[in-house]
């Protein structure tokens, strides 16, 4: 199952009245005219919240990641 599977939906008073959120990904949400675009766009947040965390090495919860480890480069002068 993935996250989007596990995503949420409501109808809001609002220009965009659809609303959805992965409950188990802080920050995770979107809204939409319509609940397709609504999808789209929480895919599009999850894809971004994705990227973030794997290029600041964070945990994202319920995948497990070696932790990646870097060697600072030595300079060698002549």
């Amino acid at each position: 199952m993935s996250y989007l599977d596990k995503a949420r939906y409501e109808i809001i008073d609002n220009k965009e009245p659809y609303y959805g959120e992965i409950p188990a990904l802080q920050g995770v949400w979107a809204t939409g005219k319509t609940l397709e675009a609504c999808r789209k766009e929480l895919a599009s947040a999850l894809e971004g919240w994705v990227i973030l965390h794997l290029r600041t090495n964070t945990p994202i919860p319920g995948l497990r990641m070696p932790r990646l480890k870097t060697k600072a480069k030595k300079e060698i002068y002549a």
